[in-house]
Parts: structure tokens; sequence; C-alpha cells
């Protein structure tokens, strides 16, 4: 029988999976209800540990509200988002409250029309999000469609146990629009990853 040296076993061990997400945005926009989604999503379709930590300001609605979310393979002790792997913005006041936070290889995502990365120099993730809700005729699935492209982005969920989440914390009746939101963003990201990979091949054979 043959031992394994120590220095490999230690290269072939790999580190328990955990993703620090702050999402944040104003009262109204739904991002306690994201950052549910997502705990969920990682819980109970993806059987990881997951904690949610949710702060509104002196407002509900308008007031500045943020949702923090843990997910992780092992115990999680402390519920509380220090820095950030991933920091979701859908308003300016969020951005300019928690981007300092944001660890140093963390994501970045915004949306587009509604916050400006001032100060940021690396390289991020927009989409339109609030927009593109409108077009659909729902505002206030903005939510969602971010909800979709984090996901596809990130990958801090599965695409199956994100839907899953999404079709049981919606209201009765809308599952089947607010999954058509979801796939929205999510193609959305998906494409942005692409174009992307594209850009970066080219760079490379420049």
């Amino acid at each position: 029988m043959t031992k394994s040296h120590p220095a490999e076993s230690d290269k072939s061990r790999k580190a328990p999976t955990r993703k620090e997400i702050t999402i944040t945005g104003f009262g109204g926009q739904g991002v306690v209800l994201t950052g549910k989604i997502l705990g969920q999503a990682a819980a109970l379709g993806d059987h990881m540990q997951s904690t949610l930590v949710q702060a509104y300001g002196p407002e509900a609605r308008g007031g500045a509200c943020s949702a923090q979310v843990i997910i992780s393979e092992l115990a999680i002790h402390f519920p509380y988002v220090r820095k950030p792997h991933i920091l979701v913005c859908m308003s300016q006041s969020g951005f300019d409250k928690y981007i300092a936070d944001l660890s140093e290889d963390g994501t970045l995502i915004t949306d587009q029309d509604l916050v400006e990365p001032r100060g940021y120099e690396k390289e991020y993730f927009t989409i339109p999000a609030t927009r593109m809700a409108e077009e659909l005729g729902r505002k206030m699935m903005a939510n969602i469609i971010m909800l979709g492209f984090l996901t596809a982005v990130t990958a801090a969920v599965t695409l199956d146990a994100a839907q899953e989440a999404v079709v049981d914390s919606v209201p009765k009746g809308t599952e089947q629009l607010n999954l058509k939101a979801f796939q929205k963003g999510f193609d959305f990201g998906e494409a942005t990853l692409k174009g992307r990979k594209k850009r970066a091949i080219g760079e490379a054979g420049a």
C-alpha cells in the first residue's frame, strides 16, 4: 500500500466552500426577499448551511435596507457578514455605504440605471434589472431579475435550487411570471460571462 506524501495530501484537500453576500437597496425593492430566496435555495436545494440577517432604515419603504446571507458547507457560528465576497447594490446609497467592506477579490454587482460605482476601478458586473422589470410590466420584479443574474455570474447557488426557491417564495399565481423574470436575469448573466470570455481570448491572442 502506497502512502501519499503529507504535502500532496494537503494540496489535494479542497477548502470548504463559504460565501458571504450582502444585498443592498431601499425598502420596496424586495431586497430582503432576495436574501431569503438565496438562503433557502442554498439550504433546501443545495443542502448547504445558510443564515440571513436583515436590516431596515427608519422607513420600511424608501429607507435603506440590506440582507446579509452566508452560505457554507460548515456550521455558521456568526451570522453577520463582515467582508462580503459578493456585494449586490440596487441603490446608490447602498453602494456608497458598503463598497468599502467588499473583500479584496470580491464580486460587485450593480443595477446599471440606479448605481454609479464612483471610485471603484476594478471590473464588476452590472445589469439594468429595474428597466428589464419595467419592460415585463412588473417593476417590483427587479429583485428576481437581479437574483437570476447573481446566480449566473457567481454560482452562489445552483440554477435548479434558485428556481425552486423562487416558486416557493413568491405570491401564489405569480410563479410563472417570476420564473420568467429570473430567467431573463440568468440569461443576461450568461451572456455577460460569454462576452467576457470572448474578450479575454481576443486580448490573449492580440
